[in-house]
């Protein structure tokens, strides 16, 4: 009996040393403080356009800040509308041609069904939000 008591407390023991060691495997890198800094930079606007990015507008699957993964960058889309004057937000209601990298337009051609449903205010703060990477 005193063998099984002992044995009870000593599983107890190490389960629970687990859990501290579980812990200590996913450190705070301080990427999250580092995000949370630079949305305190961005305007209400480019805010709510970080959020759509970011969120149900699914832009980062494709779109990377500085490199070309699946879409070209967001500093270099940002860029060409600057350069050409043009709307972004246009181009999201598909309501205007593509003017950066236009051989991938059947695979963006395929998120207009989001975009579309965006508000005005959310496509406005996604374009704005592109834009503040040429502040960088």
């Amino acid at each position: 009996m005193k063998k099984l008591l002992l044995l009870l407390t000593a599983i107890a023991l190490f389960s629970c040393k687990g859990e501290e060691k579980k812990e200590s495997l996913y450190p705070t890198s301080g990427n999250e403080a580092a995000a949370e800094g630079d949305m305190a930079n961005l305007t209400p606007s480019e805010k709510i356009g970080q959020e759509i990015f970011d969120g149900k507008g699914n832009c980062f699957s494709c779109h990377k800040p500085d490199q070309k993964i699946i879409g070209p960058s967001v500093i270099e889309i940002a860029k060409i509308y600057k350069e050409k004057n043009a709307d972004m937000v246009k181009f999201l209601k598909e309501e205007a041609d593509p003017i950066v990298d236009p051989k991938n337009y059947s695979v963006m051609k395929t998120n207009f069904y989001l975009t579309k449903n965006f508000s005005d205010e959310e496509l406005k703060g996604l374009e704005d939000y592109f834009y503040s990477h040429l502040k960088k």
